[in-house]
């Protein structure tokens, strides 16, 4: 196929050339009708594209014309034998792969650090997850991947699953080996379905963690928006049907249940013009992101107080490889958190970074960056180690990982059921109704269903107090939580 056309892209601007009379929706009409100060600000070019599904631009919701051509674009980029667009982010295509295969009742295997949107997804399906410890590795304080050998648990205890589920490479780049986990699961005729939000650029190079099409995978929610270039909100769905365990109807029409019927062209465009890019150009913007990763890297390592693991950390099952672009900056020995380091190159030095939490930072390198930007962060870096690294490492941070509670009702009778509230503080022993979470990166630390423990308590108390994003409950300030009312016992 020819990856240089953008059939989307390319009807938008013809459209917009022409000039056509609007009597549809947005209501702004070219601009015209929205605000002086955003107008100037987006402009004019941006505002004649952000159109509607009228017929000369297809239909998302189902595509015959341009966006149908754009689609197969990305599926021979990718890979996959079908590629849905998405504008509800790459949280719509990972709840889309769920509903996809699983009903009322099902089981579906799944890591413990899943994103909160496939338990959202398990909810609304009403599916049982079963549940699949991450490695963690207890001198950073962060999860990787799950194993082979604890898919095959899983598999031998629950053969009557509907999916896997797998994060391919986790937030910090880490990659179990997904072709093992697929064929495995697929022996006991069960597909796997791929979070690959963190992995648009890995399948354009072979230096990187294998994509989820290139290892067999019948389903892979990838998030362009991340690392691929396109804008926040765009993600695709990519689909491998050749083992028969995927239905491209079903799967469109379930997208379809949960998109907007205003879709943004503007998103669905630079979906296409990335596809272009990536298809075009995307080995070598990965080339010189991780070559410009592993130098910071490199650098990062002679800091005094600092370590930005590499594929060092490689050889475990959790941990079969790494995806460099990804630079983890542990700062547990300069005895600061990550919030605190977080705050600290905001402040200083005007530098925003993707995540921080108790122990580390992370920093994304993309085909955005260029050695000054490197060299910004590495001089920030450098000076913050001067600051507060000590030879003894007296107040050196322990690192705390919290223990996976106990599930004790489907997350969706949890989310449905008579509720109270009650205090936070108090509410060991009690199960939860409600999520909580710390975003980024959006890992659940309690789920729907589960039994609070002390333990849970304690390691959420201590990251609100140090201004971590503890996110999920109603009550935003996390003083008070939804549990199930528990019936007295009658006598």
């Amino acid at each position: 196929m020819d990856h240089q056309n953008t059939p989307l892209f390319t009807a938008l601007k013809k459209h917009a050339a022409g000039n056509p009379v609007q009597f549809h929706i947005p209501g702004h009409k070219k601009g015209l009708g929205t605000d002086k100060e955003f107008r100037e600000f987006i402009g004019d070019n941006a505002l004649s594209i952000d159109l509607i599904n009228i017929a000369p631009l297809d239909d998302l919701h189902q595509p015959t014309g341009v966006i149908e051509e754009a689609q197969k674009l990305a599926a021979d980029a990718f890979g996959a034998d079908y590629t849905f667009f998405s504008v509800q982010g790459t949280s719509g295509a990972i709840m889309t792969m769920i509903l996809s295969v699983c009903s009322p009742g099902d089981k579906i295997i799944v890591p413990r650090n899943i994103h909160k949107s496939v338990m959202s997804a398990i909810i609304f399906a009403g599916a049982k997850p079963v549940f699949v410890s991450p490695a963690q590795d207890t001198n950073l304080g962060i999860d990787h991947g799950i194993t082979t050998s604890s898919v095959g648990r899983a598999l031998k205890r629950h053969p009557d699953a509907k999916a896997v589920v797998v994060i391919n490479p986790t937030y910090f780049g880490v990659s179990a080996n997904l072709k093992e986990i697929v064929e495995l699961a697929h022996s006991f005729h069960v597909p796997v379905l791929v979070d690959e939000a963190h992995g648009v650029h890995i399948h354009f190079h072979d230096k990187l963690p294998m994509s989820a099409m290139q290892a067999g995978a019948d389903m892979a929610a990838t998030s362009v928006h991340k690392l691929g270039g396109s804008m926040t909100q765009s993600s695709i769905l990519n689909l491998n049907t050749k083992n028969g365990y995927v239905n491209p109807q079903r799967v469109q029409t379930i997208i379809s249940m949960l998109t907007t019927t205003s879709t943004s062209y503007l998103l669905l465009a630079s979906l296409d013009t990335s596809r272009r890019n990536l298809a075009l150009h995307g080995h070598e913007m990965a080339e010189e992101a991780m070559k410009l990763a592993n130098y910071v890297r490199d650098e990062i390592n002679q800091i005094p107080g600092l370590y930005c693991f590499g594929r060092e950390i490689l050889g475990g099952e959790a941990t079969y490889d790494h995806d460099p672009t990804k630079v983890t900056i542990h700062v547990r020995h300069l005895s600061i958190t990550g919030y605190e380091t977080e705050n600290w190159l905001r402040e200083h030095y005007n530098i925003e970074v993707e995540l921080s939490d108790m122990y580390n930072i992370l920093c994304l390198i993309t085909p955005g960056d260029t050695q000054e930007t490197a060299d910004i962060l590495l001089t920030a870096l450098r000076e913050l180690s001067q600051i507060n690294y000590t030879e003894d490492h007296a107040g050196e941070l322990v690192v705390k990982v919290p223990e996976i509670p106990q599930l004790s009702l489907i997350p969706r009778d949890a989310f449905y059921a008579e509720t109270e509230v009650i205090p936070f503080k108090e509410s060991a022993g009690r199960i939860i109704a409600e999520f909580i979470y710390v975003y980024p990166p959006g890992i659940p630390i309690l789920l729907p269903g589960e039994v609070i423990s002390q333990d849970n308590i304690d390691y959420i108390v201590d990251h609100v107090e140090v201004g971590l994003p503890v996110k999920g409950p109603e009550d935003r300030y996390i003083q008070n939580v939804k549990v199930i009312i528990e019936a007295d016992p009658i006598f």
